[in-house]
């Protein structure tokens, strides 16, 4: 019959120190299990969104970086693509739509770069650059009076920007000047243009030429052929008709019947 003896504990070689180590850790474990009821899980969680948010502006403001970088290079497509994807991170960062407009400016995309200072505005109304920036891409789109209105704006946030006064504005002035200047001529041209047409319209007859005094005698001795005879017709009172032709030269006395003179 074989004969069990006893086997040798797993932790019998454990150091002393070890051992206590152990002990202490469990010890702690078991005092945050025993107070898991009092965790604050709404002030971890608004942290956690914190830390969450700070890693979303710092990655936010690298891409941002990486942009303006592309665009001193003049790699603008790339630039646009990288303040993209900032935005899709920090989507209330006006200034990136700002630098995205000025970009897409420089690539002559005038109805986006219009789109995106209107979005950096509507973050920050009190951002004079994007209010110059918005007036720059009206321009590229014509509009020189919206223009005035937005450098004007500027003006009132930042009044003593001289590139506003000396570059924006006083040129945008000057183009609505011309802009009225050619308007006005254009209508002048065109009222000539309708006056000369008007005049053309009406034919000028020669009339004393030999056709239209041949013409002209030709009806007057129609009319006076026709007029020279005269068709009566007679309904007598037993109902007969009677039809007579008369010059006018002559004039025949009618029967003592009694007629009636037909209208």
């Amino acid at each position: 019959m074989a004969s069990f003896g006893w086997k040798r504990k797993i932790g019998e070689k454990v150091s002393k120190a070890t051992s206590q180590q152990f002990e202490a850790e469990a010890a702690d474990d078991k005092g945050l299990v025993d107070n898991d009821d009092d965790v604050d899980w709404l002030h971890a969680t608004k942290r956690r969104k914190e830390i969450l948010l700070e890693d979303c502006m710092e990655k936010s403001k690298q891409l941002k970086d990486e942009g303006a970088r592309l665009a001193e290079n003049r790699r603008y497509w790339e630039a646009v693509h990288k303040w993209d994807e900032a935005l899709q991170l920090t989507p209330e960062d006006a200034t990136l739509y700002e630098m995205k407009s000025q970009v897409l400016m420089a690539l002559h995309e005038m109805f986006p770069a219009v789109h995106a200072a209107e979005m950096a505005i509507q973050r920050n109304p009190h951002s004079w650059e994007a209010w110059q920036t918005l007036g720059r891409a009206q321009l590229g789109l014509g509009e020189i009076g919206l223009a005035i209105r937005s450098f004007q704006v500027a003006l009132h946030i930042c009044p003593m920007s001289p590139e506003l006064w000396k570059e924006d504005l006083t040129w945008a002035r000057k183009l609505h000047e011309q802009q009225k200047k050619a308007t006005k001529t254009k209508a002048m041209q065109a009222e000539a243009k309708e006056a000369d047409f008007a005049h053309e319209s009406i034919p000028d007859y020669d009339f004393e030429s030999d056709e239209i005094v041949a013409v002209c005698a030709a009806i007057a001795e129609k009319e006076k052929t026709v007029s020279a005879t005269k068709t009566v017709v007679i309904v007598s009172a037993s109902g007969t008709v009677e039809t007579i032709t008369e010059k006018e030269e002559c004039t025949t006395t009618p029967d003592d019947a009694v007629f009636i003179r037909a209208r």
